[in-house]
């Protein structure tokens, strides 16, 4: 265990939690690795348990968006901000190679066994890895670019479409070579197939033995099982754009329309069964066939709904799950991931939903953070029409063909299915991302114009035609060289060399953009250089640009070969959800906490905080900041950090802890005791209080009522309020006196001799109960006579010589003496003196 541990400190893993050694170097059958990017961690799910067995830390990943592929014995790793691929041996946990690749969306990795692919899908390249030390094995698979899919079938097949041909292809790994060998022995294996016409965009979906392929253009379902193409109509059932989770498990093939918020689920007879998603907006995911069930992921409401075979809602699952949602089967369970969040659920084929705490503390690593916050509600949906015309129809002439070139409709509220282009005799439908299409078999000398029209799930939108062309064979040669260079300010730098104009002069360049299964014009240059502004691509995607030239007779040169591959950036978003609070405990402090910032193509390096005069810089989403002053309000600024430099600021407001304030409210006293009620603002911070009297010492309780006891009767005080937190002490003081306290002086009963006559009323003079100034009886200090019954004004206790007396033929000593209003204070012993309400001595407080 010692040796992986350091040699995963060595590689830059570290695990975080383990079980035994056998947990912590196997990677069992239904076990699932699921990514959290708040945390950087990877966390090995047991489908069995519901629990993490080992959590395993990816450093410097925090946040970013990342590519899991595994096996039971291999995990391979692509993070989109950076592009860096790793392979993991998860037999010792060691990472054994690693491999850069383009950032951004553009490029994938596929694994299967021991076979394992990189799918350049933007340059159209697909490359064979040894999936150990990623070294490539034989010759690349070459495409045109913007192919799109790139996983695997059960059967171990590569599928991908290529949508400039309406092709897809299965293919086959080569074999790897023995440990032995320098090289592969072969190069892998491609079969191809038709499945929609040229400039049709494709979705694809494996299967358990082959494919399926949505035609988005045509409306169809084409699959291809066992070398056989079926394909399934489904114009009059699709009334927006489809897409397919990447992998089908089972006989049946469900399309989501999220746009729409319907799932048609097609079955291997070409039976379609149609049913709606609850709920309001567009952000569904793929629904994936799981165990004669349909899983549809909500990310709006951070929800996932459960369907069974004839549609009908049988389950929800909810989470507080903020962002993405990825949906997997694998190893006979469902797993249904929240990147963001620090919860997953695991689904076995009962379809009993159980949730797993990825942070788990019993897995070491550390307490998780907050939760994000519940997402919001999703938008109100907008008002639906048919699109609008498509802009800058153009068209260029070539050799007895015509390239023709538009840019995007308005959608109107509806995501546009296709483009129709219409000329020469011909109707074209093009995919909605495959903005520019050759109509052939012209000929040449002879004059054409095309029009071009957008269709959504309202129909079909005004046609705009574009100039007149006429081909010929008097064409330019395109440029040979295009090189593409992606800037700080959000554009991207197109530049070519001149073209050879083959006797004519060139007039203008078309530049046209290829990404992931899309290819579309973004402009035109009269030189050899196009900026294509910032915002024209979608930042963090990768494209590559072709160029053609075109001379001043309208003739076109064919497509120049593909540029290098950009990733379009800026500096980031606003951070969102910024909330900056009072720290309750610290003066001059106050804590700040947000949720990440866009991206927009490159990571997030840092945010830069600034509240009041203090800036700091930090990696984290949250930051403490003090020194600011007592009970100040602070502006809250707060800035992503990226390659481009500052992004927008959001912005808030906090207050530093104050002082407290007290305000009484009123008070209330008996004989001995008083209480004083009031209220406290605490100035955003904890407070504590006490209650006080001069000389004494204070009396702690609840801000909000204290009694202090102990108190003399008939008296008054002044108490003091006092309020104190991390900021400072605030004070109020009360009036108060105590209720007075009378005694009934009470003489001698006794019936002998002296006693007898000691409450003789004939005696004048010595008919009632002694008095003296001090707490003895001291003749030389006796200032006088109460009679019997007289009612004496108590005040006080004092300890002094012992006197008794033998009151209603019950004895009553005691060293106590009470301090009266008798001449002043003076006093008279408790044996003589009945209190009332009880005659308890202990109510009155020490002299």
């Amino acid at each position: 265990m010692g040796t992986v541990l350091a040699l995963l400190a060595a590689m830059g893993l570290t695990v975080l939690g383990l079980g035994s050694a056998d947990n912590a170097v196997a990677n069992y059958d239904a076990s699932s690795w699921l990514w959290s990017a708040a945390r950087s961690e990877l966390a090995r799910v047991n489908g069995v348990t519901a629990r993490v067995d080992t959590r395993m830390e990816v450093p410097a990943a925090r946040q970013h968006p990342m590519q899991v592929t595994q096996t039971d014995r291999l995990l391979v790793l692509r993070d989109l901000n950076t592009g860096q691929i790793s392979a993991l041996d998860l037999a010792t946990l060691q990472i054994t190679a690693t491999t850069p690749t383009t950032p951004g969306l553009g490029v994938s990795v596929a694994l299967h066994e021991d076979a394992a692919f990189v799918v350049d899908a933007v340059q159209g390249v697909v490359r064979q890895l040894n999936p150990r030390s990623l070294a490539p094995v034989g010759e690349p698979v070459r495409y045109p670019p913007g192919i799109t899919g790139g996983a695997f079938d059960g059967e171990g097949r590569l599928w991908v479409a290529v949508p400039a041909e309406g092709t897809v292809s299965a293919i086959t790994p080569a074999v790897l070579p023995s440990e032995a060998a320098d090289s592969a022995v072969g190069s892998p294996r491609v079969e191809s197939y038709d499945v929609a016409e040229a400039s049709h965009e494709l979705v694809v979906s494996t299967l358990d033995d082959g494919v399926a392929v949505l035609d988005r253009t045509a409306g169809a379902l084409v699959t291809v099982v066992g070398g056989t193409t079926r394909r399934t109509a489904l114009a009059s059932t699709l009334t927006g754009p489809g897409i397919l989770p990447v992998r089908t498990s089972g006989p049946v093939v469900p399309v989501t329309v999220p746009g729409q918020r319907q799932v048609h689920a097609i079955g291997d007879g070409g039976e379609v069964r149609s049913f709606t998603v609850p709920g309001d907006g567009d952000r569904l995911g793929p629904a994936v066939a799981w165990a004669g069930r349909f899983y549809c992921a909500d990310e709006a409401v951070g929800a996932v709904y459960a369907f069974d075979a004839t549609g009908q809602l049988t389950d929800t699952i909810r989470g507080r799950w903020g962002g993405p949602l990825e949906l997997e089967v694998r190893e006979n369970y469902l797993f249904i991931n929240a990147p963001d969040a620090a919860t997953a659920r695991v689904v076995d084929d009962s379809h009993q939903v159980r949730e797993v705490d990825k942070y788990a503390n019993d897995v070491l690593g550390g307490d998780p953070p907050p939760e994000p916050p519940p997402p919001p509600p999703p938008p109100k949906k907008p008002q639906v029409s048919k699109p609008g015309a498509p802009r800058n129809v153009t068209a260029a002439a070539g050799d007895a063909q015509a390239r023709v070139s538009w840019r995007p409709a308005a959608a109107n509220g509806a995501e546009i299915i296709r483009y129709v282009v219409e000329g020469a005799g011909q109707r074209l439908e093009v995919g909605a991302n495959q903005r520019s299409v050759e109509v052939n078999e012209l000929t040449n000398g002879e004059t054409y114009r095309f029009s071009v029209h957008a269709v959504n799930a309202k129909g079909a939108g005004p046609t705009r035609t574009s100039n007149p062309v006429t081909p010929t064979a008097d064409v330019p040669d395109a440029p040979t060289e295009v090189t593409a260079e992606a800037r700080a300010d959000g554009t991207v730098v197109v530049t070519w060399p001149e073209a050879n104009g083959q006797g004519n002069t060139i007039a203008r360049y078309a530049v046209s953009a290829t990404s992931a299964g899309t290819n579309a014009p973004v402009g035109e240059a009269t030189g050899t250089e196009l900026v294509v502004k910032a915002g024209e691509l979608e930042y963090g995607t990768q494209y590559a640009f072709t160029v053609v030239s075109v001379n001043d007779k309208g003739a076109a040169s064919e497509a120049s070969p593909v540029s290098n591959t950009v990733v379009p950036f800026t500096v980031p978003g606003e951070p969102v959800e910024l909330r900056a609070s009072t720290v309750a405990d610290q003066p001059g402090t106050v804590a700040v906490q947000w949720s990440p910032a866009v991206a927009n193509g490159r990571p997030v390096t840092g945010y830069v905080v600034q509240v009041g005069d203090k800036r700091s810089e930090v990696t984290d989403t949250r930051a403490t900041v003090g020194g600011l002053g007592d009970g100040q309000n602070v502006t809250v600024r707060v800035r992503a950090v990226n390659e481009a430099g500052e992004g927008a600021e959001a912005t808030t407001t906090a207050r530093t802890v104050a002082a407290p304030r007290v305000t009484v409210t009123g008070s209330s006293a008996t004989a001995t005791a008083a209480t004083v009620t009031f209220t406290v603002d605490a100035g955003g911070g904890q407070a504590s209080c006490t209650l006080s009297r001069s000389g004494q010492p204070a009396k702690s309780g609840p801000c909000s009522s204290i009694t202090m006891s102990g108190l003399a009767p008939g008296t008054s005080y002044t108490f003091t309020v006092t309020a104190t937190n991390a900021a400072g002490s605030g004070t109020a003081t009360r009036a108060q006196q105590t209720d007075a306290l009378f005694g009934v002086a009470t003489c001698n009963n006794g019936d002998s001799g002296a006693e007898a006559t000691y409450c003789d009323r004939d005696r004048d003079g010595r008919n009632g109960n002694e008095i003296f100034s001090v707490a003895r009886q001291d003749n030389d200090r006796q200032v006088g006579w109460a009679k019997p019954g007289t009612r004496l004004k108590a005040y006080c206790k004092q300890r002094g010589e012992e006197v008794y007396a033998y009151i209603y033929n019950s004895e009553k000593r005691s060293t106590w003496w009470v301090q009266v209003e008798y001449s002043g204070r003076n006093y008279i012993p408790w044996a003589w003196l009945n209190l009332e309400g009880g005659d308890d001595i202990n109510v009155l407080p020490t002299c």
